[in-house]
């Protein structure tokens, strides 16, 4: 708990039919960076995945904080996979020509 993230919750209720009846609602979790690159990509096919796209695509342009912690934790990937310099290093003593 308490990791940063966008939730969608879903449920389907009937109109105009008695007696009403509901479902249970169901909530899908994205992380920040699954939720901003979303918004940024074509939308979907199918009139759920619409519905969904438009919701995340709305707190994605409302404020910045999503794409701030977004961009966070995207640094901490990068952190972890290090400067790139060594295997650069090392790429150079394996493809040096021979002779």
């Amino acid at each position: 708990m308490g990791h940063k993230s966008v939730a969608v919750y879903m449920f389907a209720q009937t109109v105009g039919v008695k007696p009403r009846q509901k479902s249970n609602a169901q909530r899908i979790c994205f992380c920040p960076q699954c939720a901003v690159s979303l918004a940024m990509g074509m939308p979907p096919e199918g009139a759920l995945n619409m519905a969904a796209w438009d919701m995340i695509r709305d707190l994605v342009s409302s404020e910045p904080s999503l794409n701030q912690a977004a961009w966070e934790s995207l640094r901490g990937v990068v952190a972890l996979l290090g400067s790139g310099e060594d295997s650069a290093a090392d790429a150079k003593v394996r493809y040096r020509r021979a002779g």
